[in-house]
């Protein structure tokens, strides 16, 4: 029989899980149904090859972070999309090559925060309980 905090720990584990993982199903589903907005963002960050790499970051958005939230291959997920995060960020979040002020105080978080979402990615890429058996 499974102790109180064996229980505890596998509930925490999997609720994390399928949080990160409806993390990206909802940006993922976000951005078929914007495709134009989502498309002129990009190109406003110099993204290259935007129909290709948009539907590309689609599929993974919605396909692993739907692998995620229901445990399947979860690791490989984790790992695949704290990379997508990585690129994403790098792109769309260069706070770096902004002047000071407000939008560039609103890019430093997003970036960090991102950076924050592949760190508990990396964290359950890396795990053996990822099925949260403790």
């Amino acid at each position: 029989m499974e102790s109180q905090v064996a229980l505890a720990q596998r509930a925490l584990f999997l609720v994390g899980r399928g949080l990160l993982g409806l993390y990206f199903i909802v940006p993922g589903i976000s951005k078929i149904t914007g495709w134009s907005q989502m498309s002129d963002y990009m190109a406003a960050h110099g993204v290259p090859l935007i129909p290709v790499l948009l539907a590309i970051t689609i599929v993974v958005q919605v396909g692993g972070g739907a692998a995620l939230l229901a445990g399947y291959r979860a690791q490989l997920m984790a790992f695949l999309l704290a990379g997508t995060t990585l690129v994403i960020s790098l792109f769309m979040h260069d706070f770096w090559n902004l002047e000071e002020g407000v939008v560039k105080a609103h890019e430093t978080q997003n970036f960090i925060k991102n950076m924050a979402i592949m760190a508990g990615l990396m964290y359950v890429a890396g795990s053996n309980s990822v099925r949260g058996q403790g």
